[in-house]
């Protein structure tokens, strides 16, 4: 999760992408927990892959690890060269069973995870398969090749960036093959030539498919997540902390935080309020204001809106970051 989140500006000026909150949470956070949720055994120790992010957020990420009854630790990747590398600045935790992901993605799935192969890979179905890394199958389900982002079309199974490994050792191995042989694709060095170089050596990986795969890789997708986690988690919703007049109607399902203070609005449905958010004669649905903002006389959809900020009569779609006031 070292990456600079550019898609997400301006809200990755001053929050990491994978600690943006979605339905009340971060979204690292969510997928740490789908992730428990389908493994078998428990998460002894959790290697986040970082950068330059702060003190702060660093011990925000070792709380997330302990919610899970994990060990949480900080890596550092200082120069973005590619998938491998990032997971090879992480090698101390490569032992053992290992499941790797990427941080800006969610999942829904109904199965648990089975370890009896060498390793599994997570994909799902797409329409469009040229723009993601895909797998191919034989008869027998096994992954035989795998294709970025194929110009003619091989396979649908997108890859979406969780794998489990069930030796980690081997792992590092071939990650470190690459980095000492200088192999890389298109200047970088990519976890997928691991891969190929582990199932040519003869082991077998398989397809984890999931029932739903949700991006946060830019506003009106993490918007979108949003909306799915709230529909699919309904007991996300309270209003115990919340102060609200009679002029207020809410349209479930939201998620509300603490002390958040609803005065002659219409909020819902999905919307998740940060703690401590003022909204005064509003109308907003469909969107994710964060934590210590107040908003007035503003009607707004599909928006993701940052902390501390100060809004006052507009009516629009908004992707506003941390700090702006517009009065």
């Amino acid at each position: 999760m070292a990456g600079m989140g550019k898609r997400m500006r301006p809200h990755t000026l001053t929050i990491p992408k994978p600690l943006l909150p979605v339905a009340g949470k971060p979204i690292v956070h969510w997928l740490i927990e789908d992730i428990a949720a389908v493994c078998n055994e428990k998460i002894d120790e959790i290697g986040f892959v970082i950068g330059d992010f702060g003190a702060e957020t660093e011990q925000h990420l070792i709380q997330i690890a302990e919610n899970v009854g994990a060990k949480g630790r900080i890596f550092y990747q200082d120069e973005a060269l590619g998938t491998a590398h990032a997971i090879l600045c992480a090698k101390e935790c490569l032992k053992g069973e290992v499941i790797v992901a990427f941080a800006d993605t969610l999942f829904s799935a109904r199965f648990h995870l089975d370890t009896q192969h060498d390793g599994v890979i997570w994909v799902h179905r797409v329409e469009n398969p040229s723009s993601f890394g895909v797998v191919k199958l034989n008869e027998s389900n096994i992954i035989t090749d795998f294709v970025e982002k194929p110009a003619e079309f091989v396979s649908d199974l997108a890859i979406i960036g969780i794998y489990y490994f069930k030796n980690g050792e081997v792992l590092r191995s071939e990650l470190q093959f690459l980095i000492d042989n200088d192999i890389r694709e298109k200047g970088e060095y990519q976890l997928t030539n691991a891969l190929q170089n582990m199932k040519d050596k003869g082991m077998a990986f398989v397809p984890g498919t999931v029932d739903e795969w949700l991006d946060c890789g830019n506003k009106d997708a993490t918007v979108y997540t949003n909306k799915r986690l709230l529909e699919s988690r309904k007991e996300l919703f309270s209003v115990d902390h919340t102060k609200f007049n009679s002029g207020t109607r809410i349209i479930e399902p939201c998620f509300i935080g603490k002390n958040v203070e609803l005065k002659g609005s219409v909020v819902g449905p999905y919307v998740s309020i940060g703690d401590n958010s003022v909204l005064i004669n509003c109308v907003v649905s469909n969107s994710i204001i964060q934590g210590n903002s107040k908003l007035a006389n503003i009607e707004f959809t599909n928006s993701m809106i940052g902390n501390f900020v100060q809004l006052d009569g507009h009516s629009k779609e908004l992707s506003i970051g941390d700090y702006n006031t517009q009065l």
